[in-house]
Order: structure tokens, then C-alpha cells, then sequence
């Protein structure tokens, strides 16, 4: 038992320093690194893509959740505007 819990732990740390490397590399700027980041939280890259329907509910959830985002930062903007 606590031979598997090691070899999880070293799995996780493994996987955290591979993580921590791919966003610190010079070659890639913050824009892009964060870019990177939003087209694969979007398109579900970090979802089971064996279950077919949990991928395609997870991506409808989220634009939907970005576009809700949006239009209340637009409806903010346009509240502030009309203050003015």
C-alpha cells in the first residue's frame, strides 16, 4: 500500500514538473502561453476524450459560460457608459 502511494505521489510530481517546465519556457510569451491555455480548457482537452458525450457537454458548458462572461462585461460597460 504504501508502495503505490509513493509511485502516485512521484506520478503527480512528475506531472507537475513537466506542467511548471512547458509554462516557463523561454520560447513561448505569457499571450501566448495563456492562449494556449484558454483554447484547451475550451475545446475540453482535459476531459476523458474516450466518452464522447461528457467532451461534447463539457465543451457546450463552457463556451456557454464564456459567453454569459462576455455579455455581462458588456452590459457592465454599457451600465458605466450610460452613467456617465
Amino acid at each position: 500500500m504504501a508502495g503505490r502511494q509513493n509511485g502516485d505521489g512521484e506520478a503527480e510530481s512528475q506531472r507537475i514538473l513537466r506542467r511548471l517546465a512547458a509554462e516557463s519556457e523561454p520560447g513561448g510569451t505569457f499571450v501566448a502561453r495563456m492562449t494556449d491555455r484558454a483554447r484547451d480548457h475550451l475545446s475540453a482537452a482535459d476531459v476523458d476524450s474516450s466518452d464522447r458525450i461528457e467532451q461534447i457537454g463539457t465543451r457546450i458548458g463552457r463556451w456557454l459560460a464564456a459567453a454569459i462572461t462576455v455579455a455581462v462585461l458588456v452590459g457592465f460597460v454599457l451600465f458605466l457608459m450610460q452613467r456617465g
